[in-house]
């Protein structure tokens, strides 16, 4: 299999949707928890219970993109009701370096995108009412 590097540039390159599907929250969040616990598994309502604010739909949705990219390892355990177990893939743990990269990134320069959304939001409300 020959590995081609994608063009973030080119309309059709995949690359696109991949950056769409890694770069959300949860994927983040899921990322970072599947981490913590490597090489060991997390349950499916553990992992609900370690990311606020998931919903069961939107993690399940997350996970299923991060098992069918090869980032997750998915386990069912033959038992009523099932249990899901998931872990991080050797190209899953490559991803998560970035991505705590980003989310320190973004932890430690919010404030500063606060201040630069209050002003911006500030000039358009002046903008808009000197219209009038």
């Amino acid at each position: 299999m020959t590995t081609r590097r994608g063009d973030l540039f080119d309309p059709e390159c995949p690359t696109r949707r991949l950056l769409d599907r890694i770069g959300t929250k949860w994927t983040s969040m899921a990322v970072k928890v599947l981490a913590e616990a490597a090489p060991r598994e997390v349950r499916f309502a553990e992992l609900r219970r370690r990311i606020p604010g998931v919903s069961q739909k939107m993690l399940s949705v997350t996970l299923h993109s991060l098992v069918r990219d090869g980032l997750v390892a998915r386990r069912v355990e033959p038992t009523v009701p099932p249990r899901v177990h998931y872990r991080l893939t050797d190209l899953g743990l490559s991803l998560e370096m970035p991505l705590a990269a980003l989310r320190n990134w973004a932890e430690e320069h919010m404030a500063r995108i606060d201040e630069a959304n209050a002003i911006s939001d500030a000039a358009m409300k002046g903008s808009a009412t000197g219209m009038e």
